[in-house]
């Protein structure tokens, strides 16, 4: 009998459930209906067909009055609604939001926004392409209100609300792109990349407009991801940066005139960084300067127009990246510290041998004669790190992996030097310097003196971001085997001709004039040094293969 009465006060409560259930829905269902039957037919009624728009106060305040208040209640209500109504009914909501100014309420802007992206993750609206033209100028307009830049006027906001409300917009945006199904027309995919490269320079923009501290402002990270205001930034920066990747990637043909758009926005950040001289260490950072790198990349695998006037200015940049996230983390960091050209207290190193005491340092002997010593007299493979000295001795299977574990980015001691994931960066900076080589080889040809050694190729110095010290020290085997593919573009095809000038000497005078032709002789003979020390010493067989064929087309080029 209890159990009878226990089932019976279920059914009641799941009953009365239920009915509360379909109160609450069918109460939304109204609330959005009201909302938007109003907006319709007072916006309507005061501008019949063929007359101008509604007047923008109007539309504002049936915003505010229908709108504001209710909208968790319309989102709410969003699953319930048939797609083709709710589709219809954001179209006119998002097309009458346009017709306001922007200095009339930009919060209202917000939370509109945050109304359609919420609705748009509750039901799958039927996209179609009066629906897209419609929504691409509604968020290129609250994209241009939000990052502060309408008509060179500053519209006041809140700021972690604004930035918000652009993640919001780019979010928007993705699901347009998915829900469309690929099927975005030519113009479609400029309209869209074109709201996305106004998000990647305004942010920009907005993080660097006001001037530097004083101080030290080459190392300046008041703009960097430690200050809060501008860690979103950089994350709304990443996020559009892969967008335009994906976009440009799906474009069959790219226009001339869409080409250079997004090429000088690219260049922009690129000169910024170059102009810091210091990359910032961290993962907001590394993922900005990968997603980056690899747009970058999209863009100049397939040139629509001349690359001459961009290509010293990328390589200053790109050269950067050669030995991103491999700083020392003490007072000794590429381009600080004093003007002695000390050695970099590098952790590479210290993850590849021991260090041994002070006892066992010792001046640097050439490769030659360690190798004579070593023939009579015991020394230790790991000694390399000198007290005193300036200068290293390469260890033994320095650059070699002698595992499958150290083929992995996070494997082994690569897991304590790319926690960041930078070698991603350092990979996709090589990739870039080879579509460089393969678009313009002549313009490239010109700048060999900054990505090429001319001296002390086996010594890790500081100021040496160059392909020999990616090949030779870099911890992660990809980042070799990448420099080695870069080295090998490099030295095939038109170079073989431009190496022919190349002249030799055993030295020259401090501080004279070094010409093209004995920079040039430079530059091979300390190839040469370094390819045959990783070809004796390398024990990666894919890595092996890439440095004999470095090493065919090095002796083919050299005169």
């Amino acid at each position: 009998m209890a159990d009878a009465v226990s089932s019976s006060l279920d059914r009641n409560r799941s009953n009365r459930s239920d009915c509360g259930s379909s109160a609450d829905s069918s109460g939304s269902l109204r609330a959005w209906r009201t909302a938007f039957l109003t907006l319709r037919d007072e916006t309507l009624a005061s501008s019949p067909p063929h007359h101008p728009p509604p007047p923008p106060t109007l539309v504002s305040s049936l915003i505010s009055r229908h709108f504001l208040s209710i909208s968790d209640t319309l989102v709410s209500a969003a699953p319930h609604i048939p797609p083709h109504e709710a589709t219809s009914d954001v179209m006119l909501l998002v097309e009458l939001v346009s017709t306001i100014p922007d200095d009339d309420g930009p919060e209202n802007f917000i939370h509109i926004i945050h109304l359609v992206h919420d609705i748009s993750c509750k039901i799958h609206l039927e996209i179609n392409s009066p629906f897209w033209a419609i929504m691409l100028d509604f968020l290129g307009k609250m994209t241009q209100c939000l990052l502060y830049k309408t008509d060179g006027k500053e519209i006041k906001l809140d700021y972690a609300a604004s930035m918000k409300a652009i993640m919001e917009v780019l979010a928007i945006l993705r699901y347009l792109v998915n829900g469309y199904d690929g099927k975005c027309s030519l113009l479609e995919n400029t309209q869209l990349l074109h709201i996305l490269l106004r998000v990647v320079s305004c942010s920009h923009d907005v993080s660097f407009s006001s001037p530097h501290p004083s101080g030290n402002q080459r190392h300046s990270t008041d703009c960097g991801p430690k200050n809060p205001k501008y860690k979103k930034l950089w994350e709304i920066q990443t996020v559009a940066l892969v967008m335009i990747g994906d976009v440009f990637s799906r474009i069959e043909s790219v226009s001339l005139v869409l080409w250079q758009s997004i090429i000088k926005v690219l260049r922009k950040l690129m000169d910024f960084i170059a102009s810091k001289n210091v990359l910032i260490e961290d993962y907001i950072m590394s993922r900005f300067y990968t997603s980056l790198l690899h747009c970058l990349h999209l863009v100049l695998a397939d040139p629509k127009g001349p690359l001459s006037e961009h290509v010293a200015g990328l390589v200053a940049s790109l050269q950067l990246f050669f030995t991103y996230g491999l700083s020392n983390r003490s007072a000794y960091v590429f381009g600080t510290s004093d003007s002695k050209d000390k050695e970099v207290d590098s952790p590479i190193i210290k993850s590849r041998v021991v260090e041994p005491t002070r006892s066992d340092c010792g001046r640097y002997r050439p490769p030659h004669l360690r190798k004579r010593e070593e023939n009579s007299v015991h020394v230790p493979k790991t000694k390399f790190w000198g007290s005193e000295s300036s200068v290293r001795d390469v260890p033994s299977g320095f650059g070699s992996a002698s595992s499958d574990s150290e083929q992995s980015d996070s494997d082994g001691f690569v897991k304590d030097m790319d926690r960041f994931r930078s070698s991603k960066a350092r990979i996709a900076a090589l990739i870039c310097i080879q579509d460089l080589c393969q678009a313009d080889p002549k313009s490239l040809t010109a700048l060999w003196t900054m990505l090429l050694p001319t001296n002390d190729v086996l010594k890790p110095r500081k100021y040496q971001e160059n392909l020999m010290t990616c090949l030779l020290f870099d911890p992660v085997l990809k980042t070799r085997i990448a420099s080695a593919s870069t080295l090998a573009l490099m030295l095939d095809g038109r170079s073989s001709l431009f190496l022919q000038v190349a002249e030799h000497k055993e030295s020259t005078r401090c501080g004279s004039f070094t010409t093209l032709s004995i920079s040039l002789g430079q530059i091979l003979m300390q190839l040469h040094a370094g390819i045959l020390y990783l070809v004796q010493h390398e024990a990666h067989l894919g890595l092996l293969g890439s440095l004999f064929k470095v090493l065919m087309l090095l002796i083919s080029a050299t005169p």
